[in-house]
């Protein structure tokens, strides 16, 4: 690929292995965390869960800032490229969880897992790199699994209205562009710090949401539970789920700093295929802790997104071979 920001022989930042390790410890702290998230979604509001854990995950994240650099590091070179990134990262998640609010896990992780293949594309015009036709048509292939989990297999999802139904692939772009610049910023940021930028303003918007709709005012009368998660009003935790708010906060801090890390070390078409890895996690934890699995229709479109971003995968490597020798 004839891009200066994909990694070179001689780019000190290019560990891929590293960086697919990073990933991995990453999808496994979403699949924890969006699993808290739905459990706690019918007694707590959603801007309240980000508040705290970003909160408590500013905390965490500033040790790593220590052994990175010290706070030297939280100068941004390129401020208005993080607050894009961070933005970027606020809108994915609060998409998402108001689509898992209300849909099953598997279903909704699933739908977001078109962001690989965004990745795919959006590397392209931002940082330079080559896609050929091979890998846009198993793009095309997995957003056709979009169409058909939303399609067909809309039985699992009675009830729920279309543009709940676009939320988790609307998150899938805001996570695809935050990656896309992980990968621009890589070599005038360090994790940790990137890591910070993205709690601190989740920690803004959720206190900005806490001013405008603490009381619960706005969520009265409201039917759709997508709306309610986002505006009901803020409620102190219940002992018993005192240790999830405390789960949350970790889980931030890691999935920040790992996404972040792993990113910088590898290419966006290297490293994207792995986040595969918390499908099945989140199809185990749908089926353990709440009772759900997959329909023949909704596996069928899980099947051809998992598909086409493997074939991505395996096509970007390969062309990065051919490139290389």
């Amino acid at each position: 690929m004839s891009s200066s920001n994909t990694p070179s022989v001689g780019d000190p930042t290019a560990r891929p292995a590293l960086g697919i390790a990073f990933v991995l410890v990453a999808m496994v702290c979403i699949s924890v965390n969006d699993m808290t998230i739905k459990r706690l979604s019918g007694d707590y509001p959603l801007h309240q869960m980000v508040f705290v854990r970003s909160g408590l995950g500013i905390i965490v994240s500033m040790v790593f800032v220590y052994l990175e650099g010290g706070l030297a590091i939280l100068r941004p070179r390129r401020p208005v490229l993080h607050i894009v990134r961070a933005l970027m990262i606020v809108m994915a998640n609060m998409a998402f969880f108001m689509g898992l609010a209300v849909m099953p896990l598997a279903e909704a992780t699933a739908l977001f897992f078109v962001a690989p293949l965004f990745i795919t594309l959006l590397s392209v015009p931002l940082l330079g790199e080559k896609v050929g036709w091979r890998r846009l048509s198993a793009v095309l292939v997995g957003f056709l699994g979009v169409l058909v989990i939303v399609g067909p297999g809309r039985a699992a999802f009675a009830g729920v209205p279309l543009w709940v139904l676009a939320l988790p692939v609307v998150a899938a772009f805001g996570y695809a562009m935050m990656q896309v610049l992980t990968r621009a910023l890589r070599m005038t940021a360090k994790a940790s710090a990137m890591a910070v930028y993205i709690q601190l303003t989740f920690v803004l918007v959720g206190g900005v949401m806490y001013l405008i709709a603490g009381d619960g005012r706005y969520a009265e009368g409201l039917e759709n539970e997508s709306l309610v998660f986002v505006l009901r009003a803020w409620a102190w935790p219940a002992p018993e789920d005192m240790w999830a708010f405390g789960v949350l906060g970790a889980m931030s801090a890691a999935i920040g700093y790992t996404l972040s890390q792993a990113y910088r070390l590898g290419d966006a078409a290297t490293i994207a295929p792995y986040e595969y890895a918390s499908l099945p996690l989140a199809i185990m934890w749908g089926w353990v802790i709440f009772g759900t699995l997959p329909g023949v229709s909704t596996a069928l479109g899980i099947l051809l997104i998992l598909g086409s971003g493997v074939f991505v995968f395996i096509r970007a490597r390969q062309v990065a071979a051919t490139v290389q020798d």
